[in-house]
């Protein structure tokens, strides 16, 4: 490769990791802002950051841990397909009453699922963004190799006889 092919392609590097740098900058603060603005708060009871505002991804993550532990709670460790059979079952025998609670119970975990899968789904954005970020220091640092190389002087080629040769 030439000198100055190699001086472009670090170039290019170093501004692709620019780029990466901002692209993971920006939606690692939007995600924290559309986080913020639903104004929730990691739950008292929680193992991890009580009472922490949800704007980052470890309070992500702790508020959708307790969300499931509240929703077995309130199930006594049913999982929203266990509750389908039993509503299944309750209806068949006639038991409205007690079909009506389970579905209630079952609306409340499928309601958890959901909160849970939007969390979850603001803590892999993060990652996402985090890797984007690392690859924007990567790049840069490749760049900025590629521009730093130097030319070797080309060495004469020398021939049997000992007689310099050009090439």
């Amino acid at each position: 490769m030439s000198k100055s092919a190699t001086k472009i392609a670090g170039i290019v590097s170093i501004i692709a990791g620019i780029v990466f740098i901002v692209a993971g900058a920006v939606t690692w603060g939007l995600i924290t802002s559309n986080l913020a603005e639903q104004n929730i708060t990691v739950a008292d009871d929680s193992e991890m950051l009580p009472g922490d505002d949800v704007n980052g991804p470890f309070s992500a993550f702790a508020e959708a841990q307790i969300i499931n532990r509240h929703a077995m709670d309130s199930t006594g460790g049913k999982t929203y397909a266990e509750l389908g059979g039993e509503v299944g079952a309750a209806e068949a025998a006639g038991d409205t009453a007690l079909a009506e609670e389970l579905q209630g119970q079952r609306t409340t975990v499928m309601n958890a699922s959901f909160l849970r899968a939007s969390l979850f789904t603001s803590v892999v954005s993060y990652g996402v963004a985090a890797l984007v970020m690392g690859l924007g220091v990567l790049w840069i640092l490749v760049g900025w190799a590629l521009t730093s190389l130097r030319t070797a002087p080309v060495a004469p080629v020398v021939s049997q006889d000992r007689a310099p040769v050009t090439v």
